[in-house]
């Protein structure tokens, strides 16, 4: 009896740190994959302000049919969900780059996660790097 209660106890705690571990997997790619999402949704939130930007006339402080000169409000360029400011690059009259890297590492387990959205007048696209 004592040999088969210690074999209970030992496969009980073989399973109890197994589950530990597969819990701590999904809680880290949980983790990667939300932070994916929520830059997404701030770089989104930038694009569709860079398009109202595009839209508006130069006389109310627009674009005037043009990228340029659209800057990130002070505010908004870091969010608790980047490690790192985002940023507007390529502006021109028909595009404009925004990038904007995460907290979390991303699937290469390395480096943070990146996301980058190019913003025309009529569509927004996204791209994640990591």
């Amino acid at each position: 009896m004592g040999q088969q209660q210690l074999l209970l106890i030992v496969l009980g705690v073989i399973i109890v740190g197994i589950a530990v571990v597969v819990g701590i997997n999904v809680f880290t790619a949980s983790a990667s994959s939300s932070n994916r999402d929520a830059i997404t949704a701030d770089l989104t939130n930038l694009a569709s302000m860079a398009q109202q930007y595009y839209r508006k006339p130069l006389a109310l402080g627009g674009g005037g049919n043009s990228f340029v000169g659209f800057t990130i409000p002070a505010t908004l360029t870091t969010t608790a969900n980047m490690s790192v400011a985002a940023t507007a690059t390529g502006l021109s009259a028909t595009s404009a780059t925004l990038t904007a890297t995460g907290t979390e590492k991303g699937t290469d387990g390395s480096t943070n996660v990146k996301v980058v959205v190019t913003v025309s007048p009529t569509g927004i696209s996204t791209s994640i790097s990591n």
